[in-house]
């Protein structure tokens, strides 16, 4: 397993009123030095937006427990998913997300370098990242729940350790 967060630009939408209009967004770069860098990150990847888990129970958790996250002194959640900028900002609308960062990896170059892009053509998704959560240190990574059944490329959706309820026990024993 890596020990640090993977040098990444991520392609990204964001809201410029300057533009006017109907579609008031423009592309912005923001590489893994903005995200991570002298910051106590939480991290969790999960398969695609608008899927059962990720909607119903991944990202639905965190958003819950984000004030007790920056009470431990976490900066920031970022929910990194292999979807594009569209799809990341019309889910985050849908899930009506307030306080966590939804980073897509579009090509999947982040989860491709984490280790963690597996192939989900069983069930028409194409390559995406397999679920996982982690903390990240100024760029260190300082632990990584990854879902099993990663090595044989498990048929199924594991869901037992990469939710938020295991992230938040791990940051109070440490704390």
């Amino acid at each position: 397993m890596i020990t640090h967060v993977p040098d990444v630009t991520f392609k990204t939408r964001v809201r410029d009123e300057s533009i006017g209009g109907d579609n008031p967004f423009k592309w912005q770069d923001l590489t893994t030095d903005e995200l991570f860098a002298n910051k106590k990150v939480v991290v969790f990847s999960l398969p695609g937006a608008f899927t059962p888990t990720c909607s119903t129970s991944h990202l639905p958790r965190y958003e819950e427990l984000y004030n007790e996250f920056k009470a431990l002194g976490v900066d920031e959640i970022v929910c990194i998913s292999v979807n594009d900028a569209f799809v990341m900002y019309q889910w985050g609308l849908n899930q009506n997300r307030e306080n966590v960062f939804l980073l897509p990896d579009g090509n999947g170059e982040f989860t491709r370098k984490m280790g963690m892009l597996v192939d989900k053509s069983n069930l028409g998704f194409g390559m995406r990242s397999w679920r996982y959560s982690m903390y990240v240190d100024n760029k260190a990574i300082k632990k990584v729940f990854k879902e099993a059944g990663f090595d044989d490329n498990c048929p199924t959706d594991p869901f037992e350790v990469s939710d938020a309820d295991t992230m938040l026990a791990y940051l109070k024993s440490n704390a």
